[in-house]
């Protein structure tokens, strides 16, 4: 799993649908999730710490949390199938643990509210991901390419043994 930030909502060019996006922390690679208008602006209010009158959605089930001695140890966003992501909360309350499934845009939102990470599986990056730094990502190919042409086999049997034993 790989922890991943909110970098902020942006819109589809196309659509305007809203979009979050995640970053991992190397700012190498983001996700974009598409989400509805209301989870974008309950993320956004997570943001910018905005504190509505009244509790929303978010709100509340962080109030519901906190009245129950619950905390939320964790977000992961577990799968993609058909072009739809699959989140669970990582809920604990005492020493019991439970995982309840969620949408990721309301995971998120609740995390910001919560200041809790969130984490990504590494086959949900591997499919769904976008480079964001493809400068870096190609100077990193090319140093291993480097490497690859300038390994020869009496380096790896120094590093590593021939493998008799």
């Amino acid at each position: 799993m790989i922890e991943m930030k909110v970098a902020g909502i942006a819109l589809d060019a196309i659509t305007r649908s809203p979009i979050v996006l995640l970053k991992d922390g190397s700012d190498r690679r983001a996700l974009p999730i598409y989400i509805g208008q209301e989870q974008a602006r309950a993320i956004m209010g997570a943001l910018e710490n905005q504190k509505p009158p009244r509790p929303l959605t978010h709100d509340l089930i962080v109030n519901i949390m906190g009245a129950w001695n619950m905390t939320l140890d964790k977000v992961i966003i577990h799968s993609l199938q058909k072009d739809t992501f699959y989140a669970v909360l990582i809920l604990q309350q005492g020493e019991t643990k439970k995982e309840i499934d969620a949408r990721p845009s309301d995971a998120i939102a609740i995390a910001l509210r919560t200041n809790t990470p969130i984490w990504v599986m590494e086959e949900v990056i591997a499919d769904a991901s976008i480079p964001v730094d493809r400068d870096a990502d190609e100077a990193e190919q090319q140093a291993f390419r480097e490497f690859v042409s300038n390994l020869r086999p009496e380096d790896l049997i120094k590093r590593f043994g021939n493998g008799d034993s």
